[in-house]
């Protein structure tokens, strides 16, 4: 594509991320820019994708630079036609410096990479931590869990002490990221031939089901999501979840007073060096392979994802480092808890486990029309397991991937 420096770009974005490219606009009068507003690709959505492909057959109408969530890169990472070239223009090849895409934390550019190339900015992650209301923890006199085997135990003795009081849920449509990505199940493992792996029998798996499980039974875990309709949030005294529960949950929904809660890092199973985590979330920035402007596109979408001016008040966790390091030191995200967060949000930022692969399909579907209603039905997760299994592999292969279950 021809470029212009001085032509026009278009930028998507959805309605969170739209006060910062305004934000942009305003402080770089001389950029030309058209800003539309649309769904961000929330919730599933594939209008982004249609667009795509509708812009591929009349050859026209691509946007520049473009908000989306981590599944829109599967495909705009790939043609979608024979004569097609992949809406996602290659970063790494002479748009962003080595030095910069190196700096993001350690595996959150892992949803952006397909074929040896970077394809997108992450704008923000979700990485998980372990959240506790400390001034119970305190007046209980119970210690914070830094192992999975310690936090069962003393969900247990919760539940019995102080009956009534949780300290998780997996109700919501997304809890299998807070749990069982965490444990490192391959419910969705891209392997170096192509293949997906989905075994929910692996050790990582079942582990994961079984805890849940004898917390459920003993009722230290509810089976309702925090996110529904009535929810006592005054109850909660631990959830495993991301880092955006702070102020999203605990504050908004919850409005749990300011000074009680409190984060911790991500646990590790006994015996096991290493504690991995989850991630609930995270948009990213692609900019257009068509883009006539790449020079003010991959200028916009830098700034978006790493100046310190844009993300020191972004609403959540800048997966950018130092960008995470100022967004840290602002008293707007911090004072609201009862201790720092640095140390655990920066820990739980490098701990993302990969092996959780971005696909073509969203993990919520399997997760909220097999397991949430078994659970509701009274069943264990244990025996849920295959069914989930199936209805992961019948999804995956829907869309085109070969499967492997063991």
């Amino acid at each position: 594509m021809t470029q212009d420096d001085s032509s026009q770009i278009t930028v998507w974005a959805d309605s969170t991320r739209l006060p910062a490219v305004q934000a942009y606009q305003k402080s770089h009068p001389d950029v030309k820019m058209d800003i539309v507003t649309y769904d961000g690709s929330a919730d599933g959505s594939t209008y982004l994708q249609t667009k795509v492909q509708l812009f591929d057959r009349t050859n026209k109408g691509w946007p520049d630079v473009v908000f989306g969530s981590p599944t829109d890169v599967t495909w705009a990472s790939q043609p979608t036609g024979p004569k097609a070239v992949p809406f996602a223009a290659p970063l790494d090849d002479g748009l962003v410096k080595k030095a910069t895409l190196d700096n993001f934390a350690k595996g959150s550019l892992t949803p952006c990479e397909f074929d040896g190339h970077t394809y997108c900015l992450r704008n923000d992650i979700a990485q998980v931590v372990l959240w506790y209301n400390k001034t119970l923890m305190d007046q209980w006199g119970y210690t914070v869990p830094t192992t999975w085997e310690q936090y069962e135990a003393l969900g247990l003795k919760v539940a019995k002490e102080h009956p009534g009081y949780i300290v998780g849920a997996v109700g919501d449509t997304n809890s299998q990221e807070s749990y069982f990505w965490s444990s490192q199940c391959p419910a969705q493992q891209l392997q170096d031939d192509g293949k997906l792996r989905v075994d929910l029998q692996a050790k990582e798996c079942t582990r994961m089901a079984s805890l849940l499980d004898n917390l459920i039974q003993a009722k230290a875990v509810s089976t309702q999501g925090f996110f529904s309709q009535g929810f006592d949030g005054s109850k909660v005294l631990m959830a495993n979840g991301p880092s955006w529960y702070g102020q999203y949950l605990f504050n908004s929904a919850f409005k749990t007073p300011k000074g009680q809660i409190a984060a911790a890092n991500p646990m590790k199973w006994d015996g096991e060096s290493t504690a991995y985590t989850g991630n609930v979330g995270g948009g990213v920035w692609m900019v257009s392979s068509h883009s006539k402007n790449l020079k003010a596109s991959t200028a916009l979408t830098e700034w978006l994802t790493t100046s310190d001016e844009n993300l020191k008040s972004a609403p959540t966790y800048p997966a950018y480092v130092p960008g995470a390091k100022t967004w840290l030191a602002n008293p707007d995200n911090a004072s609201y808890f009862a201790d720092d967060i640095a140390g655990p949000f920066q820990t739980a930022a490098d701990q993302v486990w990969t092996g959780w692969s971005n696909t073509k399909f969203s993990d919520a579907t399997s997760w909220s029309s097999v397991v949430l209603p078994a659970l509701t039905a009274g069943k264990t997760l244990t025996e849920t397991l295959p069914a989930w299994q199936t209805a992961i592999v019948n999804e995956a292969k829907s869309v085109g991937y070969t499967v492997t279950t063991k």
